[in-house]
């Protein structure tokens, strides 16, 4: 909790573009006392976190690094509440490629970056990966579990939003299918220098975002935290690891009940070991 607290007191700091010495004017303390929270070298007294929470304009949860519960923050929420599966059971065939470029010939540890219902989280443990699966959202998150249970196999399910979550752990795969557009653009050095760190050697990124376009519509989906990428954008995040393969592709959806079509940057880096 400490390190969590440290790190978000300095995101949301930046956010609001304060300086240490503002912070700490409004909260009538040191600079030197906000330098040593957001260094983890020391954490502000209890009685001091609604302050902290005002002066940031963020909630308590969100400093702790907790999604808060029953608040709706994914346009999603809504529909994963009803009872059939809203993008189906069925996996995505970027779950065929990983089982090809790094088949669980041992154990290995997968996290699922926003699993929404959990499909593709499920398929993955079915298929002999430890699987953590995490999202923002209550109902997917239950949806997964059930689907889990349904299948007879495990899948770890941790609630966060896509901002605040960070690694302390080693995963050998990081995959991620429609969600990354939740990464604001000024999160997105931090949070991908994070996901690298936090891989094994030889490990692999499975990843795709949606790109802008002139010549698509944007989608009918009013989503209110959505931030969209450039084609290339994704690639610069992986200079220095083996590019596996990359791709552009423009699709027909019909998610919302209005067909309309993307274009989606897809990439599989690998991690090489020194």
């Amino acid at each position: 909790m400490k390190n969590k607290l440290s790190r978000n007191i300095s995101i949301y700091r930046k956010e609001k573009k304060l300086t240490q010495e503002s912070l700490a004017q409004l909260l009538g303390v040191t600079y030197q006392a906000v330098s040593k929270w957001e260094n983890a070298q020391t954490m502000p007294d209890i009685s001091m976190l609604p302050a902290l929470s005002q002066a940031l304009d963020v909630s308590i949860d969100k400093l702790l690094g907790y999604a808060s519960r029953d608040k709706k923050i994914t346009i999603y929420e809504e529909e994963y509440r009803a009872p059939d599966y809203y993008w189906g059971i069925e996996p995505a065939a970027a779950c065929m490629r990983i089982l090809e470029i790094l088949p669980p010939t041992r154990p290995l540890k997968l996290l699922d970056i926003g699993c929404g219902e959990g499909k593709d989280a499920v398929f993955f443990a079915r298929n002999g990966y430890e699987v953590t699966a995490m999202d923002v959202s209550d109902a997917g998150l239950d949806k997964t579990q059930r689907l889990a249970d349904r299948i007879g196999v495990h899948v770890q399910v941790v609630k966060a939003d896509i901002l605040d979550f960070r690694l302390d752990s080693c995963f050998d795969i990081l995959y991620s299918s429609g969600v990354l557009h939740y990464i604001k653009p000024e999160y997105r050095d931090e949070i991908f220098a994070n996901y690298k760190q936090f891989t094994n050697p030889d490990g692999i990124h499975m990843f795709n975002v949606f790109v802008n376009k002139p010549f698509i519509a944007p989608p009918p989906e009013k989503e209110p935290n959505a931030y969209r990428w450039i084609s290339g954008e994704l690639l610069t995040h992986y200079h220095d690891w083996f590019i596996e393969e990359s791709s552009e592709v423009v699709f027909d959806c019909n998610s919302s009940g209005v067909p309309h079509k993307h274009a989606m940057a897809r990439m599989a880096a690998r991690k090489i070991g020194l």
